[in-house]
């Protein structure tokens, strides 16, 4: 242990003694260089902010509401491009009450330009919320509804509360310090470094992709429509037992490998009479959903067949 210390304190005074040199051969790269440790020492230490709020449903292990607070978070870093995997951070699940009324509150941090640029989106903004609530679901065992809503308010609870959450950290700088007068120097570092392991731990990356398809009213001769046939082009697979679906009255989920789709159907169709294939040649799902009968169609701009 005493060698290892040593060791340490070597690299570091060269390290100093490199900084010395450079500051007196090149003062300019030297005022760059420590303007780059301050600009990412910055945004280390910056705290989360609210963005938006939604709401949703826990279905299981126990039926209840859910606010997902959707924050920007600076220390989260940004996808490489646009084809890599989107990292965020999900901070621990918290149960609150109003009056009669017991809600759990979860906070899920994106890099502020991920969330910048889904703002205009809504597809985009779409695929960060369904990241979200997958990502809820992987990692603390929740199945969650499908349908979810963005409240008028940006975030369930305070915004202290919430940045205590994600952070880990106690944010009063009062009690900050208090805390560090009673910690020695000599273990400042190794706890910090702790601090750092355990926030990057809850960093996950989830990259979910939405599939190509067509949705289709079919109509009798008469016009009458009969049943939604829905195509989803799944390109990479090459089985329908890979294949999660899920289908009710008013709306549909696919899940299968990277690929997630969630569908507000346009008519109430017929649970039990519906029925799924799979082309393995064309590697598309086709789900055909009997409308339930006795209804017209109320969105008459969806193309028939």
């Amino acid at each position: 242990m005493e060698s290892s210390s040593k060791g340490l304190l070597t690299q570091v005074t060269q390290f100093w003694n490199l900084l010395d040199d450079l500051a007196e051969s090149n003062p300019e790269s030297y005022e760059k260089f420590i303007q780059q440790q301050l600009k990412e020492g910055k945004q280390l230490c910056a705290a989360p902010e609210p963005q938006l709020c939604l709401q949703t449903r826990i279905l299981k292990p126990k039926e209840k509401i859910l606010f997902i607070n959707l924050c920007q978070w600076k220390r989260i870093p940004a996808p490489q491009s646009a084809t890599h995997p989107v990292p965020l951070s999900v901070g621990r699940p918290e149960d609150m009450s109003e009056t009669s009324d017991v809600y759990t509150v979860i906070d899920v941090a994106y890099h502020p330009d991920v969330l910048q640029a889904a703002e205009k989106d809504q597809v985009k903004k779409d695929q960060l919320i369904r990241m979200a609530m997958k990502c809820i679901e992987e990692k603390l065992q929740f199945t969650l509804s499908n349908s979810y809503h963005v409240t008028k308010f940006r975030i369930k609870g305070s915004v202290h509360r919430m940045k205590q959450n994600l952070m880990g950290i106690q944010t009063d700088p009062t009690d900050l310090r208090e805390k560090m007068r009673k910690v020695p120097k000599d273990e400042v570092s190794s706890k910090t470094r702790c601090l750092i392991e355990e926030i990057s731990s809850t960093e996950i990356e989830v990259e979910m992709k939405r599939p190509a398809y067509e949705l289709k009213i079919v109509a009798d001769q008469n016009e009458k429509p009969l049943k939604i046939e829905l195509k989803v082009e799944l390109p990479g697979i090459n089985s329908v037992s890979l294949c999660d679906l899920s289908v009710s009255e008013d709306d549909l989920l696919i899940e299968v490998s990277e690929y997630r789709l969630h569908l507000n159907l346009p008519e109430s169709v017929d649970t039990e009479m519906t029925t799924a294939k799979f082309i393995k040649e064309k590697a598309t799902l086709i789900v055909t959903m009997p409308l339930v009968s006795g209804r017209s169609p109320s969105h008459p701009s969806l193309p028939t067949i």
